[in-house]
């Protein structure tokens, strides 16, 4: 099995792209490369198994509502609520809830952070891998799944805290990361996964892609599967790191 993860930006500076081949003596990093265009992602998806993509694939359906309803004519003269509750709706989508409620923090808002611009990047890689022949569906059935690799880490365990920002800490976090799967071979790499923190990332999705081609992941249940269609839903493990290698 080839698994192949993503840690997606607006460019493709700041874009890392990871592949990683599994067999039965334990896993293999395969490819490491920053600084990543829709190209090489789309041509990356021609050859493996699972693509995990960091990045929200959708946004909240009521965000998307009220959007449509403010182009509307006559909108000045409508009354809505305005309020915190009612602003939390608009920037979270169905999984954000979801992602709080296994690990008690906020993934970024789609609707409201800087990460929409990303967001804009990944409807139109979508949008080629689907005329490339990929069928797309946005809770993670398909090719295509969406993941969080700081949330993946904390499922399994390690501690976050300031790994983005810290060549120190994430020297450490790999070096956690080696203790726990002595099966993960990253190959010459190491480096580069410590330079950047974009390539570190592309490597967990990798890894957190397996369990989601294995099903071992948190699914979306009958009640939030429709929003998960068209917002998007964010693939957590529910299996160990260790695990990946069975």
């Amino acid at each position: 099995m080839l698994t192949a993860g993503v840690d997606l930006a607006a460019e493709p500076r700041g874009t890392a792209l990871s592949i990683i081949e599994w067999s039965t003596s334990g896993a293999h990093l395969q490819e490491l490369h920053v600084g990543v265009a829709d190209d090489q992602i789309i041509s990356a998806a021609s050859q493996v198994n699972k693509l995990g993509i960091d990045c929200a694939l959708g946004w909240p359906q009521e965000f998307v509502e009220f959007m449509v309803e403010q182009s509307e004519p006559g909108f000045e003269g409508r009354l809505f609520d305005g309020g915190m509750d009612w602003r939390r709706r608009l920037a979270y989508r169905e999984t954000d809830r979801h992602v709080r409620t296994l690990t008690g923090r906020w993934p970024l808002s789609v609707s409201t952070d800087r990460l929409g611009l990303t967001a804009m990047r990944a409807a139109g890689l979508l949008s080629k891998l689907a005329q490339s022949g990929v069928q797309i569906n946005r809770t993670g059935t398909g090719l295509v799944a969406e993941v969080y690799p700081g949330a993946t880490l904390r499922m399994w365990g390690f501690e976050t805290r300031g790994y983005r920002t810290s060549t120190e800490i994430r020297t450490e976090l790999l070096s956690s990361l080696q203790e726990s799967a002595p099966w993960f071979n990253h190959g010459d790499h190491e480096q580069l996964m410590v330079n950047s923190c974009d390539a570190f990332d592309a490597v967990i999705a990798a890894l957190v892609t397996r369990a989601v081609a294995l099903g071992h992941v948190h699914k979306p249940d009958a009640q939030q599967l429709e929003r998960a269609k068209v917002e998007g839903w964010i693939n957590l493990p529910t299996a160990t790191l260790h695990s990946l290698a069975d």
